[in-house]
């Protein structure tokens, strides 16, 4: 293999490439646990293809058949459904330490960019994934995710059209989804993702911004086997913890979706979306001459792109300085998204 391939190379190559050590180390192994989880889903997402049919006449009762019939075909659904949630859960502690870490600063912005867009994606996985087994929560939280987009201005509701395909949630909406997960969302993400790999190799792991000020020499580690081994480490521990998740809390079905059928009381979204839902309750109807939910998709649209942008108004990082100012911000953002998604969980 090593005559045909020269993996001899390429273990040299890998072996240049250094780590910086420190104590905030512990945040760069999010990244590979973010591409592991990721990896877990395509995998687990093709195998349950075999059985699954995106129909809204047929695809409850295919996922039936899969936790029922199908072996081990219940584990296989937990294990995609718990590393989806854990897939987001990571990313976004990755892209949060990497907002602390100030590692957006120049020259990765590009890096930056690519991991927001992959983060959106992350969302938009969830969000169109949440549907497929066609049961009534997934039906109803849909509809109402769907009557949010349609409240952005302008674009909202000729969106709102696309995403449903037509005016109401059928199975014309399932169908699209279905296109969306398994198709167009997966194409565009392994794009991204490669860039954004790339951008990694070629520029390192940034070192933090307290040691390019006091111009300290950090200790590194090879990133091969060093820092590979450590990562593939983690990754099996995660696979284990994903594994007794999935059996002692296995992904359940619920009622087939009736389009006919009132909603049920307490709907709310996945877990990732509820500090968005939570703070659209407590605006008020009308914020002058904006209704408030047109208010609040746009505070969140706004928000969306300033920290798309962190990299080009956070000046004083660019150039090598410690802005605490962002620190506080991003210390809010968590804040306000942990306390958020807790009320609207036990509310």
């Amino acid at each position: 293999m090593d005559s045909r391939l020269q993996l001899s190379d390429l273990v040299k190559f890998m072996s240049k490439k250094y780590v910086p050590v420190h104590s905030h180390s512990v945040w760069y192994y999010f990244g590979g646990v973010s591409l592991f989880l990721f990896i877990l889903q395509v995998v687990t997402g093709i195998l349950l293809l075999f059985y699954y049919k995106g129909s809204s006449d047929q695809a409850y009762e295919s996922v039936q058949f899969i936790m029922s019939k199908v072996e081990f075909g219940w584990l296989i659904r937990s294990i995609h459904a718990w590393s989806a949630n854990l897939f987001i859960l990571s990313v976004f502690i990755h892209m949060f330490s990497v907002f602390f870490e100030k590692a957006y600063r120049k020259p990765r912005e590009l890096t930056w960019i690519t991991g927001f867009f992959l983060f959106v994606l992350s969302l938009a996985f969830g969000f169109s994934g949440y549907l497929l087994p066609w049961n009534e929560l997934a039906f109803f939280a849909t509809k109402v995710g769907t009557d949010i987009t349609g409240a952005v201005p302008f674009i909202g509701e000729p969106l709102k059209v696309f995403l449903r395909g037509g005016d109401d949630v059928t199975g014309a909406t399932l169908s699209r989804f279905f296109g969306f997960h398994v198709a167009l969302f997966p194409g565009i993400f392994v794009f991204l993702l490669i860039l954004h790999l790339l951008f990694v190799q070629r520029q390192g792991m940034s070192e933090p911004i307290e040691a390019s000020i006091k111009k300290e020499k950090l200790k590194t580690m090879p990133f091969f086997p060093n820092f590979f081994l450590r990562d593939l480490l983690l990754w099996l521990l995660v696979l284990n913890i994903i594994a007794i998740l999935a059996v002692f809390f296995p992904a359940e079905l619920g009622m087939k979706a009736d389009p006919l059928a009132p909603a049920p009381a307490g709907i709310k979204p996945e877990w990732y979306f509820l500090f968005m839902f939570q703070t659209l309750k407590y605006f008020p109807a009308h914020i002058l001459f904006i209704e408030g939910e047109v208010a609040g998709v746009l505070l969140f649209a706004v928000a969306g792109v300033l920290w798309l942008l962190v990299p080009f108004w956070d000046t004083k990082s660019s150039r090598g300085q410690l802005n605490r100012k962002i620190n506080y911000l991003g210390v809010f953002a968590v804040l306000f998204i942990i306390i958020l998604t807790i009320i609207g969980w036990i509310t």
